[in-house]
């Protein structure tokens, strides 16, 4: 009886567990493991006394009284029309702006954006502690919206350190802190969403874009990696994305911070005008791949000139470095010294073709448009009107010749227009032929007639009369 018992509470124990253990198993793989997203906290603290708001105040004209003395009007309005007409509306008044920076160095160097401080008259520094300094710009670079201003700071200036921002990897975690809306030292944390980025603003484009959440007033301040190192300066948004944010990388701030302190910067220069290629121009100019950058006009006397570069070339190669697009080689070109000779390789009538040119610096440049008229028949392309250049419309579009034809109007639907062309661009080759005038215009048109695309050079109105390849393929 006592062994049938005891064999009962064994079996009656096992029962028990093998309820509970498959349990106790089911418990263990449903429980997530949590490691919890990383505290800023003290990270926050140590960085906040290194960033700035910054506030500017510039005089501007009363909108009314540009207009009065934009029209060559004498000045014997004054003040009595516009109390008159206009009330007490001032004819000029001050404009406040707020943004943000970081201090550098334990000298009082700030780093911001250069649209922060841009013709400001004056621009004030306020600490962490609430002490407000007066500013004086030391350099700027309008290129890169990069700014570098000093105060007079009385004390041990808390500095940031600058890290590495070719090392970030998208999906790492980074902190911004300014003054968005002017609200004093905010902060916010996300991800680095992208590098690389191209935006618009101008010809050395290189965005980080984050999705920690930055609004105006907040630029010209940090982007903070995890280690409290600087990686970045936030700098635009997209208005109409949210988590859509663009900071300059830090490496190209450190690049450009010698020159900054001396109060200019200054980029290299080849003194070409570069596009991308499409497959259609690849193949047009016998290359198997799109990569390169056709280069679509030389500049008389520059340097790609004097170092044998032409029209037509396709570089490959700059200073022993691939090049894949427009985009790539300007920056390469930009950030190359002054005075230095680099190896160029071309790819010229279907072969490689190595070259030396000197760089030199990068000029002011200057725009020219204008509008021409009276239309002369033409073809099936799309050129529905074009006409020879005239000396009067040489000085009207600002050219610098008379070689080629206007076209003075696309027809819809057709190749021209589906690659962009439009009224007030100029066709100055046929297929690598020179255009000289309509008839010449037609009778390259005509020897070609059989293919099923047609490459032509054009000076771009839009980009204010620099040339670029095209090919135009027939519909159907």
């Amino acid at each position: 009886m006592k062994s049938f018992l005891r064999m009962m509470l064994v079996i009656s124990m096992v029962a028990s567990l093998a309820v509970v253990l498959p349990a106790l198993s089911l418990g263990r793989e449903a429980a997530p493991v949590v490691t919890g997203l990383p505290s800023l906290t003290k990270l926050v603290k140590e960085l906040k006394p290194t960033v700035v708001n910054i506030s500017t105040t510039k005089v501007v004209q009363s909108p009314m009284d540009d207009f009065f003395r934009g029209r060559d009007f004498p000045d014997f309005f004054g003040d009595e029309f516009f109390k008159r007409f206009f009330g007490d509306q001032p004819r000029e008044f001050k404009q406040k702006s707020l943004g943000s920076g970081f201090i550098i160095d334990k000298a009082g160097y700030i780093l911001t954006n250069n649209h922060v401080i841009e013709q400001a008259e004056e621009i004030k520094v306020k600490l962490s502690d609430s002490k407000e300094y007066d500013a004086q710009v030391i350099g700027t670079d309008p290129n890169t919206d990069l700014a570098l201003i000093k105060v007079k700071a009385v004390g041990n200036l808390p500095v940031v350190h600058l890290g590495n921002s070719d090392t970030l990897e998208v999906g790492e975690w980074v902190v911004a802190i300014g003054n968005p809306f002017g609200l004093e030292q905010t902060v916010t944390a996300g991800i680095i969403s992208a590098k690389g980025r191209v935006i618009g603003a101008g010809r050395y484009d290189d965005f980080l874009q984050t999705d920690a959440s930055i609004n105006p007033g907040n630029s010209g301040g940090p982007l903070f990696n995890l280690k409290g190192e600087v990686v970045g300066i936030n700098t635009a948004i997209v208005a109409s994305g949210q988590g859509i944010g663009f900071a300059i990388p830090v490496n190209m701030a450190k690049r450009l911070l010698p020159q900054l302190k001396k109060g200019q910067v200054t980029y290299g220069y080849l003194g070409v005008l570069p596009q991308d290629l499409t497959p259609e121009l690849a193949t047009s100019f016998g290359l198997k791949e799109t990569k390169g950058v056709l280069i679509s006009e030389v500049v008389s006397d520059g340097p790609a000139e004097k170092g044998g570069m032409k029209k037509g070339d396709i570089v490959i190669e700059y200073d022993d470095k691939k090049v894949d697009t427009m985009h790539q080689l300007l920056k390469m070109v930009g950030d190359t010294p002054v005075g230095k000779k680099v190896k160029v390789v071309v790819w010229r009538d279907k072969q490689r073709k190595p070259l030396w040119v000197t760089i030199g610096k990068f000029p002011e440049q200057q725009v020219a448009a204008a509008t021409p008229t009276k239309p002369e028949e033409t073809d099936e392309w799309g050129f529905t009107a074009v006409q020879d250049i005239t000396p009067a419309i040489v000085n009207q579009l600002g050219l610098p010749d008379d070689k080629g034809v206007v076209i003075i109007q696309v027809g819809p639907n057709s190749p021209a227009q589906e690659k962009g062309l439009q009224r007030g661009d100029v066709i100055i080759e046929v297929e690598h032929e020179p255009v000289k005038d309509v008839a010449d215009f037609f009778k390259n048109i005509e020897r070609h007639k059989r293919k099923n695309t047609l490459l032509l050079a054009v000076r771009v109105k839009a980009g204010d009369y620099h040339t670029i390849f095209v090919v135009l393929k027939k519909n159907g």
